[in-house]
C-alpha cells in the first residue's frame, strides 16, 4: 500500500495540484479504455504507476550531462588511449567508455559493476588520487569538483575543496596528457551543500599550470556551443562549462 500512495503522490509533488488532477482524469480515463480493449490484460491497483507528463510534441534533454557526456566522449574516442581514467563522473558514462577503451574509474563510493568488461573500479579521494605525479595520459572528471568539500556525498567540508580537486587532478596529468574537465560556470555562488558556481576565470586560475585546449559549454539559452570564448558566459546563472586542459 506504502508504494501505491507513493507513486500516486509523486506526480502531485512534481507539480501544480490543479495540473496534477487534470492529468489523473486522463489517466483514469485512458485505464478504463484500456481495459475494454480486446485482449487487454488485467490491471491490478497494486501494479499501478501512474505517468502523467510524457506526452509532448517534442523532446529536449535539457541537461548538461546530455551534452557533457559526448563532448567528453567523442574527444576520449578520437584520442584512441588505451586507458583513461575517470574519477567520480556518472556511472553512464563511464560504462559507454568501457566499450571503446579500458576505464579506470575512481570515487569515494566504488561503482558496483563487476559485469562490465575493460572496468577497474577503485575507491578513492579526488583530494588523494592513488597515482604518481605526471602519470596519468587520459583523465576525466565531470560535474564532481564542485560538489567537494560540501559534505554531500559525506566528503569532509572544506571550502577549498573544488580548488584542492583541480591541483590533485593537475597533479597527476602527464605531460602532454588530456584532461576533460566540467562543472557549473557562470557568477560565482555557492548552493549549499549541493554545489558551486565557478566563473571561467576561477577555473582557468585553479588549473594555471596547464594550457586550456578547448571550451565548450551548454549556456543558459540551452545552447551547446562548441570550442567559445570562456568570458561568454561569465554572467550566466548556471551553464555548464567544459574545460580540455592539456600539460
Amino acid at each position: 500500500m506504502k508504494k501505491i500512495i507513493k507513486r500516486w503522490l509523486r506526480p502531485l509533488i512534481k507539480t501544480n495540484i490543479i495540473e496534477g488532477i487534470i492529468q489523473y482524469q486522463r489517466f483514469i480515463s485512458d485505464w478504463r479504455k484500456y481495459k475494454k480493449l480486446e485482449g487487454a490484460e488485467p490491471i491490478k491497483l497494486k501494479d499501478s504507476y501512474p505517468c502523467l507528463f510524457d506526452r509532448s510534441e517534442t523532446f529536449s534533454p535539457g541537461s548538461h550531462y546530455f551534452y557533457q557526456d559526448i563532448w567528453a566522449f567523442t574527444r576520449i574516442y578520437n584520442s584512441k588511449t588505451p586507458l583513461h581514467i575517470d574519477v567520480g563522473s556518472k556511472a553512464e558514462f563511464v560504462s559507454f567508455l568501457t566499450a571503446i577503451t579500458n576505464i579506470e574509474f575512481i570515487d569515494i563510493r566504488p561503482l558496483d559493476a563487476p559485469y562490465l568488461k575493460n572496468l577497474k573500479s577503485i575507491a578513492g579521494s579526488i583530494l588523494q588520487m592513488p597515482y604518481d605525479d605526471n602519470s596519468v595520459k587520459s583523465l576525466s572528471c565531470l560535474h564532481v569538483a564542485e560538489h567537494i568539500g560540501l559534505g554531500r556525498y559525506g566528503d569532509p567540508l572544506d571550502p577549498k575543496g573544488t580548488i584542492k580537486a583541480a591541483r590533485e587532478l593537475a597533479r597527476v596529468l602527464a605531460p602532454g596528457g588530456n584532461l576533460y574537465f566540467s562543472l557549473p560556470v557562470g557568477k560565482p555562488k555557492v548552493c549549499f551543500n549541493a554545489h558551486r558556481i565557478h566563473s571561467p576565470k576561477q577555473i582557468l586560475e585553479y588549473f594555471s599550470d596547464l594550457r586550456l585546449v578547448e571550451f565548450s559549454v551548454y549556456d543558459d539559452q540551452k545552447r551547446f556551443i562548441e570550442n567559445t570564448d570562456p568570458v561568454s558566459v561569465e554572467n550566466n546563472k548556471f551553464a555548464c562549462g567544459m574545460f580540455w586542459f592539456t600539460k
